[in-house]
């Protein structure tokens, strides 16, 4: 803005006291700082308006852009979809109903897919255990687990069954 030093100011407070009086000097410059503070105000309302109308314009901008690419991938997604409901159908179509082909599997049964089913629980089961079934057996540890409650009612004393904490 003015470049006013020390100089400067001397010189025009000099004119002024001179000019304007000192009776009335006090008034006059109570008055050239509120007209000052107001036009400073003044200047920081319209920047930060101006700052404010800049950043609505590239939220704007920002926000169009976005919904292009929305779009975009949208549009995108739909098509692949069409495409992809398209083949599925045409394949559907396309290809005679068949059944399945029963010589792969051999002369296995329901019975025997059960029994190895059973196998295959037990065996997952003897597996994944902490301590081997086999170690068990030998060494007489307990075979299944216990319940909770069961091992309070096997530990239980069996004498007074009225008999209270109190």
């Amino acid at each position: 803005m003015i470049d006013l030093g020390l100089t400067k100011l001397a010189v025009i407070g000099v004119v002024a006291l001179i000019v304007i009086g000192p009776e009335k000097l006090p008034r006059v410059a109570r008055m050239a700082g509120t007209l000052y503070g107001r036009a400073q105000r003044y200047l920081n309302e319209v920047k930060s308006e101006v700052s404010r109308e800049i950043e609505l314009e590239e939220l704007k901008n920002l926000h169009k852009t976005v919904q292009d690419a929305a779009q975009n991938i949208k549009s995108d997604v739909e098509n692949s979809i069409s495409q992809n409901i398209s083949e599925v159908e045409n394949a559907w179509h396309d290809t005679p109903a068949s059944t399945p082909d029963t010589s792969s599997y051999g002369s296995v049964s329901t019975d025997d897919l059960a029994r190895k089913a059973r196998e295959f629980r037990r065996k997952k089961v003897v597996r994944s255990a902490a301590i081997p079934a086999w170690y068990k057996q030998r060494h007489g540890g307990k075979l299944h687990v216990t319940s909770g409650a069961a091992r309070v009612a096997r530990f239980r004393p069996r004498g007074n069954t009225n008999a209270s904490f109190y």
